[in-house]
């Protein structure tokens, strides 16, 4: 197996809106390397997305785009069924709004990362994941996009693939995995076992795999390690998780494309 020498570590940022603050943005910015910013449709609002966008410059972060549905009050956790056009509207509508940002502060748009329910539509509805893909790619050809890991066997990815984005897999080390390495999504929100992310954290960076639900390993392929930023002990995780990368050897960037 080839060693791993350097990971990113991302968060969703951005995801106030109006009056209603979420998250911990300016603990967790100096921890990570990647934002995904809310586009402004689940969540975020203009003025959240420039301040957002000149915090990330401040702490020398990248941004990508972090768009779904147009769903502020289930915060884009409920599934629209949208049309091919729809979808590509959609996608085109939301990066475009968050790229003028960055337009402003001189920085690029770094890589796009589907958010919510919206992403689980790109994956299992063909006509939206090929029309999501062409429509990302007509914007800004090549870009990066953040996939949960493993990222293979859809046809949104092997869509980008094809027209010549990277593909980066992203890894949830709060979350459980099933013996294929599919992502084990709860209904019910609980409290993130620490000990559990850091295992997961140092068994990927040991050996490429994390411990399934079934105490199996399973391989995982991912430049990227997701950390929330919206629960009570989010900036102690993220904090724990750089530490641990750091304590492995093994270099915290952004994933260069």
């Amino acid at each position: 197996m080839t060693r791993i020498s350097a990971i990113d570590i991302n968060c969703d940022m951005g995801e106030s809106f109006g009056n209603w603050v979420m998250g911990r943005d300016e603990e967790m910015f100096p921890l990570i390397t990647t934002a995904n910013i809310a586009c402004g449709f689940h969540a975020g609002d203009p003025t959240v997305m420039r301040r957002t966008v000149r915090m990330a410059k401040q702490h020398g972060v990248a941004v990508g785009a972090h768009p779904g549905y147009h769903d502020l009050e289930g915060f884009g956790r409920r599934r629209i069924q949208l049309g091919p056009d729809e979808v590509g509207a959609l996608l085109t509508y939301q990066i475009g709004a968050l790229r003028a940002f960055l337009d402003t502060e001189g920085m690029p748009l770094h890589h796009v990362k589907p958010h919510g329910a919206l992403y689980s539509f790109l994956r299992d509805d063909e006509a939206a994941g090929l029309a999501g893909a062409r429509a990302i790619h007509a914007l800004l050809p090549g870009v990066m996009i953040y996939w949960p890991a493993p990222a293979f066997g859809t046809v949104f990815c092997d869509e980008l693939r094809q027209l010549g984005h990277p593909v980066v897999g992203d890894l949830y080390p709060d979350l459980s995995y099933d013996e294929n390495g599919t992502l084990v999504i709860k209904r019910k929100i609980t409290e993130t076992d620490m000990d559990f992310a850091l295992g997961q954290v140092r068994q990927f960076l040991k050996s490429g795999q994390v411990h399934t639900e079934a105490g199996t390993l399973v391989d995982m392929t991912a430049g990227s390690i997701c950390v929330h930023g919206d629960g009570d002990h989010a900036v102690e995780l993220a904090a724990a998780v750089r530490q641990t990368v750091v304590d492995a050897g093994v270099a915290v960037q952004a994933v260069s494309a």
